[in-house]
This record gives structure tokens, sequence and C-alpha cells, in this order.
């Protein structure tokens, strides 16, 4: 049986919040929750799935904005790359800075690294660190499936005018850390729709002639 994964819009800035589920062991990854945490629980509710952990590919307010109360309601833990800790814990002044309201600061349960194969919810995911969006932004990588966060989006990539951004490094890190894969793999940003590696190359502006 194949694995659950759907892509549903959360909070205020619509990120693409992602639930990975493995309908034999009946227990889901949350990925990025940037708000709503009480319909991201009804859908897995209907999905007949069971969070166990929440993972975020970076500590941009906008995508952990759920993670609290989604921590408040199940009890599941927090995971995130250490060199975001700073941007969790200053989540709620950036997000004042945008005129947005933020709820309960989270506690992080668990740091990962770059390399990780984390083993949860019945599924294996390969934490691939791409700094450049933000100091700690990973990608996941879940077979041909990859959830990009704000490395990378169809047709553009992360900006890097905001905390902790860097230009030069997010470049780098697509290079060396994505374009490296198959043209098959999937790319699921943190905003907007789904593309592949293989599209990206040929044609993402900030790609094409750039290396």
């Amino acid at each position: 049986m194949t694995r659950v994964h759907e892509i549903m819009e959360t909070g205020p800035l619509q990120v693409n919040c992602q639930l990975l589920g493995d309908p034999v062991s009946g227990e889901a990854v949350v990925v990025d929750p940037g708000g709503d945490a009480h319909k991201i629980l009804d859908r897995l509710k209907q999905l007949r799935l069971k969070p166990t952990h929440i993972v975020c590919t970076h500590g941009h307010f906008d995508h952990i904005g759920g993670v609290a109360e989604l921590k408040r309601l199940t009890g599941i833990p927090f995971w995130i790359h250490e060199a975001d800790r700073f941007l969790v814990e200053n989540s709620a002044r950036h997000a004042a800075t945008w005129g947005l309201p933020f709820g309960a600061v989270p506690t992080i349960e668990r740091t990962i690294l770059d390399g990780e194969r984390l083993q949860i919810a019945g599924l294996t995911f390969e934490v691939i660190h791409t700094p450049g969006h933000t100091p700690g932004g990973v990608c996941l990588r879940c077979g041909d499936d990859l959830l990009v966060g704000d490395t990378l989006f169809a047709g553009s990539i992360g900006r890097t005018d905001l905390p902790g951004g860097d230009h030069e490094q997010l470049m780098h890190s697509i290079r060396t850390r994505l374009l490296t894969l198959g043209d098959g793999v999937k790319c699921h940003p943190g905003h907007g729709p789904s593309t592949t590696l293989g599209r990206e190359r040929r044609s993402n502006p900030f790609l094409t002639g750039a290396f």
C-alpha cells in the first residue's frame, strides 16, 4: 500500500502543510503546519491517521504557526534543525513585524542533522541541509518526493532578504544538494504548486544558465 501524501494551505500566509502517513501503521508526520491546527487534525482523522511528529523545514513564523497548538492538542514532539532555533524563539516578534499575531512559541524536543534518516510514522525521511533561505533550512526526501520548504519554488527560489538569509549560500545549496538528484524527483515547496527538479533545471529563470 502506498503512503498518503496530502498538501493543505494553512495559516495567514498560506503555507503548504504536508501530511505524510503510512496506512499500515496508521501514523503520520505533519510537516510545516503554518496554522489551522484543528483543520489539520480533522483531515488526519478523515484519513484515519494519527500524527506522531511535527517536523519543520525551517523556522520562519509562517511555517511554525500551528506547531504549539498541535503540540497542545496531541502531545507530539516538534523537530527542526538547530541552526533555526533562534528563528523559532523569536517567531512572535518576527510575526509582529508583518502585522500578524502569533500564539505560543513552541518548544523544540529534538534537532535534526544533515544526512540523518528519520524513521518515523512508518516512513523514512532523509534530511538534506540546504541553508540560504535560513541557516537551518532543510529539505526532506521521502522516496521520490522532496519537501523543499522555501529553498526552491516552481519557477523561483527562496528569498534571502530575511534574517539569516544568504543568496550565494542558497544557490550553492540548490546546485550541490538538489540539482545533483534525479530530474524525476518531485518537489513540494512551502508555497505554491509542486514541480520536478527536471522542470526547474530546464525552465526556472533563477537556475537556467546560473551554473
